[in-house]
């Protein structure tokens, strides 16, 4: 057994982000945020969307909400999960708010800019006026490019915070692989935006959406998820399954009785949705809707006790 000793002038301290400060996050939001600002020894704060607004943040909420603790507004344009997609007037509406707190950066998440459907146009955030220097924008090319295997993404924004950002992604997970980059090299090659190829990927996911959104609801804007509110089927029950109590347990009966995968709204932050991907083809998603369909109808409404 070893004796170590050790005086003062050999230890280092530590510490998370400073004085519990903020992140802020609009919900439904991407699941991984949350735990990211908590990672980082923030608290994250979920600030409610609704339905009726396309699920877009109020800048008057926004304002009500921040603090001296708040240091980070987290936007995902379009929206993973629900598809909305920010019109510049109220990105503008979130940039005067933002700009009466110096101390609030933007992480804009903007990974699906080119999954968009006419008339909704994509703004990026940081192309707003004072807002370049504030803005860390989050791109890749898992989504326009089909290449999530890939696993290649980026940051930009002012240079003291990439070169900050580089000190640590050069610890922790090294440099992006040189295959991966030689096919992000020709993906670009491609021309803007993809090219033709994506604008044939996109015209395809249009044409999953719209059929989902004839079967399902009403949805406008990008990336390739709806989000459906499912909730009036809450409190009913399936015969061998039990009772459907929210989006997790009716996720869990779709899979069960219709072999169909989707997943619960309360990962996201909104409890009465569902988000179904159309990331496939239109056969297969037919088949799912049918199947998504014939489930529902055996639910009945719960006898109360």
């Amino acid at each position: 057994m070893f004796e170590l000793k050790y005086l003062p002038v050999h230890f280092v301290d530590s510490y998370g982000m400073a004085f519990n400060l903020q992140v802020i996050i609009p919900g439904p939001f991407y699941v991984s945020y949350p735990e990211m600002a908590r990672l980082a020894d923030a608290t994250p704060v979920i600030l409610p969307t609704h339905i009726s607004e396309d699920f877009l943040l109020d800048p008057k909420l926004l304002e009500s909400k921040l603090s001296d603790k708040s240091r980070l507004l987290i936007i995902c344009n379009p929206s993973n999960p629900t598809g909305s997609v920010y019109p510049r007037k109220l990105l503008e509406q979130i940039a005067q708010v933002v700009a009466k707190h110096p101390r609030l950066l933007v992480l804009s998440d903007e990974i699906y800019e080119h999954i968009i459907y006419a008339p909704a146009t994509h703004t990026s955030f940081a192309s707003l006026p004072g807002m370049w220097e504030r803005t860390l924008t989050v791109n890749g090319f898992s989504k326009t490019f089909a290449m999530t295997g890939w696993r290649l993404g980026y940051l930009a924004g002012p240079k003291h915070f990439v070169v900050a950002c580089g000190k640590i992604q050069s610890q922790a997970t090294s440099g992006a692989s040189s295959i991966s980059q030689k096919a992000a090299v020709a993906a670009l090659g491609m021309g803007y935006a993809g090219g033709v190829a994506v604008a044939t990927m996109v015209k395809a996911f249009k044409e999953r959406r719209d059929y989902l959104v004839q079967t399902f609801g009403e949805l406008e804007g990008g990336a390739f998820y709806i989000f459906l509110d499912f909730s009036s089927y809450y409190g009913t029950e399936a015969e061998g399954f039990g009772m459907i109590k929210d989006s997790e347990s009716l996720c869990r009966y779709l899979l069960d009785k219709g072999q169909v995968a989707v997943v619960p709204g309360d990962a996201f932050g909104d409890d009465t949705c569902i988000r179904i991907s159309y990331a496939a083809s239109l056969s297969t998603i037919q088949a799912a809707a049918d199947s998504i369909k014939n489930a529902l109808l055996y639910l009945r409404r719960a006898v109360p006790v």
